[in-house]
């Protein structure tokens, strides 16, 4: 799609707001959780050790607890330990513990074992899915000291998470502590994943890569902890107003973080209790039993790169190539596949319905565009209408928004097309309403008087982009041209029929014909394109409408 805008970041998240965005539905919800182990295998595939910083911060925290008492060895075992950016830090300040480091991910554990630090006799790593696998399998029971789950959990789907502090239970000593740090409910990711329609359930989300996170609260997680056999020891919520320049961001980050004991609620206090609102809408750390002071020095740790994990842009290593006939044309595109759809941002990558279906309606009645000045909107990175146009059309300007699309639609467009059809074909960036891209465009319809045919597919999907869509199009179709016309071809999501109508006569169209999921109305001009062909069949299953402007 060619529109666009910017978010504006660090507007609070209410309690309710985090249920009522449009949920993913039960088929992707289930898709993320099978396929999980996969996408964070292509997270370090991608990244390896270089995303996460290391975490030398755990000595600070919690450093007490990894000294050796009474001469014995202390056990660790660090579940979710991806590229061991937590475990090496440990082990270089604490040379005699023994770690045991697990991931589900079998790439994360490749990376640890060719770490220059790894030993085999102080480290042992290994796969391990433990919302199915048991640890015993490969971690003695009841030996292991201290648990550190620092942003783990939050990557388990809810209902599995009981499982997983089970399975956790396990491995540990009586008296044995988990130290915990992890996403905080109200974080500022959370409010972008939320407004970007990538919710799974309550306060769970898929990021732009295919990963998931929880944002917890104090009450979840005591709770939680709580009916799996542990007490709290200290817990606290980190707020921190963190400055990206670079985006001129200032980004409200929240964190969680908290220590269990395995059974004994002795070492609460005298009363055995916690209050778990004790520090929150506190600054910086402030824990049940330690003096409120504030660190501005702390070392923030996230685990977020907004640039990578939300879909700003998107790695093509996933791309597909898709052969696209139609009558007389054969293409081989490459595009990513549609389970991106609720995590990539850039859904020109993609290949949708209603371009296909356009794309096969044009090959079928080459009388369309045959001779004319033809300018697709929001063409993404298939081009196969705009490609399907070049064949017959006086000449072709293809466009979108989209910088990353426009390179993949350059490449798409050279590798299909012969080289006379080529020259028929320019490729431009238009971002709806943008005044310099506006003149651009214009000024290659031979004499700047505009288009004779405006094709859009796909374009009526979001309800902000309706009027800068018509007002473009009032500002780039022929005004010499009596039979101008601004053909869209679309599947109702968001937007419905009247927004649209309402929107275009307003800009100075009038609608000359409409084609409504199969139903034919007006005076025949879209119908006539269905004669003789079989085009509806190929596409029974989408409910697909066109609409025939001209001005």
């Amino acid at each position: 799609m060619a529109a666009g805008g910017q978010q504006k970041s660090g507007t609070p998240i209410s309690a309710s707001s985090t249920s009522s965005g449009r949920l993913v539905t039960p088929f992707w919800k289930e898709k993320y959780e099978r396929d999980a182990r996969r996408y964070w295998d292509i997270f370090y595939k991608r990244h390896e050790e270089k995303f996460f910083k290391d975490r030398h911060y755990l000595d600070k925290e919690w450093g007490k607890y990894f000294e050796a008492q009474g001469g014995e060895k202390m056990v660790i075992l660090e579940v979710g330990c991806g590229a061991g950016n937590t475990i090496f830090p440990l082990i270089s300040t604490y040379p005699d513990i023994f770690v045991h480091a697990c991931d589900f991910s079998p790439r994360a554990i490749e990376l640890v074992k060719k770490h220059k630090d790894y030993r085999p006799d102080q480290i042992n790593s290994f796969v391990c899915d433990i919302t199915l696998e048991q640890l015993t399998e490969s971690v003695q029971p009841s030996t292991v000291d201290v648990v550190t789950m620092i942003f783990m959990l939050s990557a388990v789907a809810p209902a599995k998470m009981p499982l997983v502090l089970q399975n956790v239970r396990n491995v540990l000593k009586n008296g044995g502590r988990v130290l915990f740090r992890d996403y905080a409910f109200g974080d500022l990711a959370q409010e972008r994943l939320m407004s970007k329609g990538q919710q799974i359930s309550e306060n769970f989300y898929v990021r732009g890569d295919g990963t998931r996170a929880y944002y917890f609260s104090n009450e979840y997680l005591v709770d939680l902890f709580s009916t799996c056999g542990f007490t709290v020891e200290e817990i606290c919520v980190h707020n921190k107003q963190v400055e990206n320049r670079s985006l001129e961001l200032v980004m409200n980050r929240n964190w969680i973080q908290a220590t269990f004991i395995l059974g004994s609620a002795d070492l609460q206090g005298s009363n055995g209790q916690h209050d778990p609102n004790a520090c929150e809408d506190k600054e910086d750390k402030l824990t049940a039993n330690a003096p409120q002071k504030k660190n501005i020095n702390e070392e923030i740790d996230l685990s977020e790169d907004f640039n990578n994990m939300f879909g700003t842009s998107h790695n093509l290593d996933e791309a597909q190539i898709i052969r696209i006939k139609a009558k007389g044309h054969d293409f081989k595109i490459k595009m990513l596949t549609k389970e991106y759809q609720h995590t990539c941002k850039l859904t020109g990558l993609m290949l949708w319905e209603s371009a296909q279906f356009t794309c096969s309606l044009l090959a079928e009645n080459p009388s369309i565009v045959a001779g004319r000045r033809v300018l697709e909107l929001g063409c993404g990175s298939a081009g196969i209408c705009s490609m399907v146009a070049a064949s017959v059309a006086q000449f072709v300007v293809a466009t979108d928004g989209d910088v990353e699309s426009l390179d993949l639609l350059r490449e798409n467009i050279a590798s299909n097309l012969e080289p006379n059809l080529l020259k028929r074909i320019l490729i431009m960036k238009l971002f709806w309403g943008d005044k310099d891209d506006l003149k651009a465009v214009r000024e290659l319809s031979s004499d700047g008087t505009g288009f004779d045919c405006i094709i859009g597919t796909d374009v009526t999907y979001n309800p902000d982009a309706i009027l800068p869509l018509f007002k473009t199009a009032r500002e780039l179709i022929s005004s010499e041209d009596p039979e101008a016309a601004l053909i869209l071809c679309y599947i109702q999501r968001r937007v419905d029929e009247d927004s649209i109508l309402t929107t275009a006569m307003a800009q100075g169209f009038r609608l000359v014909d409409k084609w409504i999921n199969g139903i034919h109305e007006s005076n025949g001009i879209i119908s006539s394109w269905f004669c003789g062909n079989d085009v509806c069949s190929a596409f029974r299953n989408a409910t697909l409408s066109i609409l025939y402007f001209q001005v």
